[in-house]
């Protein structure tokens, strides 16, 4: 996988690729390209054999202050509705990204966490914040609606609907005290063990049957439009393919010699 990348942060180490935003004295805006190469390297991730897990983590204190003023905001009043939609659909594209990636995503966040940026974060599985985490979906304080890049599908699936509508019709903060409560983060851990917290978690889920994970990765975000009974057929198909894998088969000649299983992802 590829971690030369232009208008963000990339490294990748031990299987765990670590990207963060760009521009820490602005608090890591999103540009158009940002949105677009990010949309772009997390389309390439369910292809990539070297990554396992990613941490999107905070920089300089920030996770995001989301679609940049100057860069994104201003040229969209002068945009006409086709270069609009195309524009939507793209920011939507980089979430569809982030679902399909076939790799556990955690955010690391620190600081300021609104408008796209708290997007990413609802849209990554695991979020670990710190006390002085503010997530704002900002989209009514400029003039916009909730339903942007599928806040309002997804955010009361983690917060529930009528704690998600406060935030999306207010725009107001959720505090980090209220999202670790509401389940929005997983847990808050001091800002100085953020990352180190967050990569610790990556690794040990690295370590586990990464075939098996890209698996429950699709069936959490498939099964938002199924029935129950739907739902049961999926994953008794999605788990007769991981009983097939040879990671499956290490798990019980581990077993049985009273050993730790040590997976290979195949």
């Amino acid at each position: 996988m590829r971690s030369d990348v232009t208008h963000f942060e990339c490294e990748i180490a031990d299987g765990i690729a670590t990207v963060r935003l760009s521009r820490p004295d602005r608090k890591n805006p999103l540009t158009f390209d940002s949105y677009a190469e990010l949309r772009d390297w997390f389309r390439d991730l369910h292809y990539a054999d070297d990554v396992h897990a990613v941490v999107f983590a905070s920089n300089g204190g920030n996770f995001s202050s989301g679609g940049d003023v100057h860069d994104i905001i201003g040229p969209l009043t002068n945009m006409n509705m086709k270069e609009l939609l195309r524009f939507t659909r793209m920011t939507g594209d980089l979430v569809k990204a982030i679902l399909g990636c076939g790799k556990p995503v955690i955010a690391a966040i620190d600081g300021i966490c609104v408008g796209a940026g708290a997007i990413i974060a609802m849209a990554s599985d695991l979020r670990i914040g710190t006390p002085e985490a503010k997530t704002a979906f900002l989209f009514t304080r400029v003039g916009l609606a909730g339903c942007d890049m599928g806040a309002c599908a997804m955010l009361p699936r983690i917060i529930g609907q009528g704690r998600a509508a406060e935030l999306l019709y207010t725009g107001r903060s959720m505090s980090a005290e209220e999202g670790e409560r509401w389940g929005f983060f997983n847990r808050l851990v001091a800002a100085d063990a953020l990352e180190t917290s967050a990569r610790e978690l990556a690794v040990q889920i690295a370590a586990g049957p990464n075939f098996a994970h890209m698996m429950t990765k699709t069936m959490l975000a498939q099964e938002w439009s199924m029935s129950l009974d739907q739902a049961i057929e999926a994953e008794a198909q999605a788990q007769a393919i991981c009983m097939q894998t040879t990671d499956f088969e290490r798990a019980y000649r581990a077993f049985v010699a009273k050993e730790r299983p040590v997976f290979e992802g195949d």
